[in-house]
């Protein structure tokens, strides 16, 4: 697994994961619930991992889609 996508934004990782859905690229998201466990709200990022062999279309997906370039890894 490969980090693509580490952000503290609600918003960017099911649009991410959607984006990716469509191309039919499997995504796993880590640190969903850290942030509640700690009750920090949105400070600790999450991240999302695609396989290593998927990294490099995924990561273009997201760019040709406008993904936030703050948020790639």
């Amino acid at each position: 697994m490969r980090l693509l996508v580490s952000t503290t934004d609600p918003t960017l990782i099911p649009f991410a994961q959607a984006l990716l859905a469509g191309e039919g690229i499997a995504a796993f998201e880590l640190d969903v619930h850290m942030s509640i466990l700690e009750g920090s709200g949105f400070l600790l990022p999450r991240r999302l991992m695609v396989a290593e062999r998927d990294w490099f279309i995924a990561r273009a997906v997201l760019v040709d889609n406008d993904f936030p370039g703050d948020a790639l890894r």
